[in-house]
């Protein structure tokens, strides 16, 4: 059988970045950043093995990034990272499923319709998969920022953008430190799940915790509300157990006092590896003078998305649901 774009170019940066980990001794998503930017400079930087590099000068000649879509680097690209990431033991080291991504592009793009240019920035962007399909899906002029505290993972962001040839502008920071950057129309984050450790920090915060250390993820929405535009929007990808934690109250206050809630869409369980990694998304706008919540939000629970007919049904009643809304 005849392989596809997709397997032949994943094979070449698969088979490029083992190339590169055997005779750097890297782990294999540090090799990934450099195959990647190899491909996209077509060229190989200094390399102390003479015949690793003369093996990858080659391989670079057979290979045309040109002959590929976007979608083909962007899928090849992928499942390189994923083959990375099964090997890596970081918990920060997860992509955000395709189809997840998907939907909050669909989501992002009926929201903003009727903007005729956004900014659009993602505090919690890792390899930036998120923030590239979603940018794909908005039709308007974008101005676009993602920021990354992961040297190896930002810098997988970036070339992942430049290879799909998206203007991206990156920060590698903590993302809980302030930012120079003034307020964008949309905020997307796939929320990291876990404790802040910098107490000093999180002093900073409304929703800092009372003792102890404080949760990351309560941060990053005020983070995120914090630079939003009055009325912009704001979509998370959020833990299921976000409203059950001993610091719930605390946040539903925050909510309440500056974002109107727009929805809340369940996320297949299918979708995920276990009950316990459940998540759903979760759609706000920022309050601002002229701005008023939805008389009834969005609540959905999406089927498998294995299941078409399903599918297809619950994205009309979400299309009634927004030409409601919007009007």
């Amino acid at each position: 059988m005849e392989k596809s774009n997709v397997e032949i170019l994943f094979t070449w940066i698969d088979h490029t970045t083992e190339t590169i980990q055997q005779h750097a001794d890297e782990p294999y998503l540090d090799s990934l950043a450099i195959a990647l930017e190899w491909l996209f400079y077509e060229e190989t930087s200094e390399m102390d093995d003479d015949i690793a590099r003369q093996k990858i000068q080659k391989a670079l000649k057979d290979i045309k990034l040109d002959q590929y879509t976007t979608e083909d680097i962007q899928k090849a690209v992928q499942f390189a990272i994923l083959k990375g990431m099964k090997d890596s033991t970081q918990p920060q080291h997860l992509m955000t499923p395709d189809t997840v991504a998907l939907l909050v592009g669909y989501l992002a793009e009926k929201l903003n319709k009727k903007k005729e240019k956004l900014r659009v920035f993602d505090p919690a962007c890792g390899t930036g998969n998120l923030l590239t399909t979603v940018i794909k899906q908005l039709k308007q002029q974008t101005e676009v920022f993602g920021s990354e505290v992961d040297s190896t993972l930002i810098k997988l962001a970036l070339l992942n953008a430049n290879l799909q040839k998206q203007n991206v502008e990156f920060f590698h920071q903590d993302s809980l430190r302030p930012f120079l950057l003034d307020p964008v129309d949309l905020v997307v984050a796939d929320l990291p799940v876990g404790y802040y450790p910098d107490d000093v920090r999180a002093s900073d915060y409304e929703l800092q915790a009372a003792e102890g250390h404080s949760y990351a993820h309560h941060l990053f929405i005020e983070q995120s509300m914090h630079y939003t535009k009055e009325a912009g929007y704001v979509i998370f990808v959020i833990p299921d157990f976000l409203f059950d934690s001993d610091q719930a109250d605390k946040l539903q206050a925050f909510l309440q006092k500056n974002a109107h809630i727009i929805g809340v869409l369940s996320l297949p369980e299918s979708a995920f590896k276990s009950e316990k990694n459940g998540k759903s998304i979760l759609v706000l706008q920022k309050k601002g003078d002229h701005t008023s919540g939805p008389k009834q939000p969005l609540l959905v629970k999406l089927p498998s998305f294995k299941n078409a007919k399903a599918m297809d049904d619950i994205l009309d009643q979400i299309n009634g649901w927004f030409a409601n809304y919007l009007s």
